[in-house]
């Protein structure tokens, strides 16, 4: 079992309750744009599905010990940092009416290739037992 993957899905998966707490409550006193409630709640989603991604990584490392579980987790953890993260930021960008939006926009898809190579990097990981 990789303990450092498990101790950050437990951490990112408590920040995903409390985010999706927010969106449910407080996001909706800020902004009655159900577009931008939508992206910020597609933000937990993917989060929260990655937060199991990663406790799969960590419980399967044992068994599965090599370089590709190692760069599936790494990729879930970047993912949900890029992809989960630019979506609330883009949020907050919208709600305070700032023009940047567009910049940070471009991370999400890039942050979309670090899932699929996370999901890829699995594959591989439980597809060739060893280093």
């Amino acid at each position: 079992m990789n303990k450092s993957f498990l101790s950050i899905a437990a951490l990112l998966g408590a920040l995903s309750v409390v985010l999706g707490a927010f969106a449910a409550h407080s996001l909706k006193s800020m902004t009655t744009d159900a577009n931008t409630l939508e992206v910020f709640q597609t933000g937990v989603r993917y989060q929260f599905y990655h937060v199991f991604a990663l406790f799969l990584v960590a419980l399967l490392s044992e068994k599965f010990n090599n370089k590709w579980m190692i760069w599936a987790g790494n990729c879930f953890i970047t993912g949900i940092i890029l992809f989960s993260g630019s979506l609330y930021l883009l949020t907050a960008l919208k709600i305070a009416e700032t023009a940047h939006s567009k910049l940070v926009g471009v991370v999400t898809p890039v942050g979309g290739l670090f899932f699929i190579a996370g999901w890829i990097f699995l594959w591989l990981g439980v597809s060739q037992k060893g280093k």
